[in-house]
């Protein structure tokens, strides 16, 4: 089965009045669709945009797997495990809630910032909270995460170019920028595909690009 989503059929978040605009691919917070609950181990994948001085305070998280890939600008990141960081384009930031944290996620910049953050459930509960940041990672090849059993590929292509996407119990893939065609699907900035039960077709860039592949064990 594959599935596209459009960008323009995400679900609106966030206060504006207060510098954050937030678009919901799956339910999330108040917004309740029984039909769009998750997709395999994946709960949420939101687009966030903060102006210079927006944030999400300090808030709890548990038992979730926090990924998070900057498009543009800085994001600011401190939990209560002490870890203080600034996350860049290009960088991933992996928060594992594990048996709980706290943590703020803001714009001190000067500039917007833009960026995707998505929530996978592991797949047993429990354990100590980690952090990770990983600079690069489209030039340092796929992340994994065993506790989720899920891989996460960060491709930049050029138009023409084209990669095969993994043969997987599931396959997520959103379109970061630019415009790709997944089989018959042409998409844009901000659509995605939800592919399960048979093989990914390949992923072609019509123009330059990046996106975001999840392959999903379960």
């Amino acid at each position: 089965m594959i599935s596209v989503h459009r960008a323009e059929d995400r679900y609106p978040g966030g206060e504006q009045d207060t510098g954050i605009l937030s678009r919901h691919a799956f339910s999330f917070g108040s917004h309740y669709d029984p039909d769009n609950l998750r997709f395999g181990v994946i709960m949420a994948c939101n687009s966030e945009r903060l102006d210079p001085g927006a944030g999400f305070e300090e808030h709890p998280h548990s038992h979730t797997e926090i990924v998070t890939w900057v498009v543009e600008g800085e994001l600011t990141h401190r939990d209560s495990t002490g870890h203080a960081t600034t996350v860049r384009p290009g960088d991933l930031q992996h928060l594992s809630a594990a048996s709980g944290v706290r943590h703020v996620e803001r714009n001190d910049g000067d500039a917007p910032l833009t960026f995707i953050q998505m929530w996978l459930s592991p797949l047993e509960p429990g354990g100590r909270p980690a952090y990770t940041v990983v600079p690069g990672l489209a030039d340092s090849g796929p992340y994994t995460i065993p506790s989720a059993g899920a891989t996460l590929h960060v491709h930049r292509l050029d138009a023409g170019e084209r990669t095969a996407l993994p043969d997987a119990a599931r396959v997520y893939v959103h379109v970061v920028t630019g415009d790709v065609r997944v089989g018959d699907a042409e998409l844009a900035s901000g659509d995605s595909v939800r592919i399960s039960g048979e093989p990914g077709p390949e992923l072609v860039a019509t123009g330059a690009a990046e996106v975001l592949v999840w392959e999903l064990s379960v």
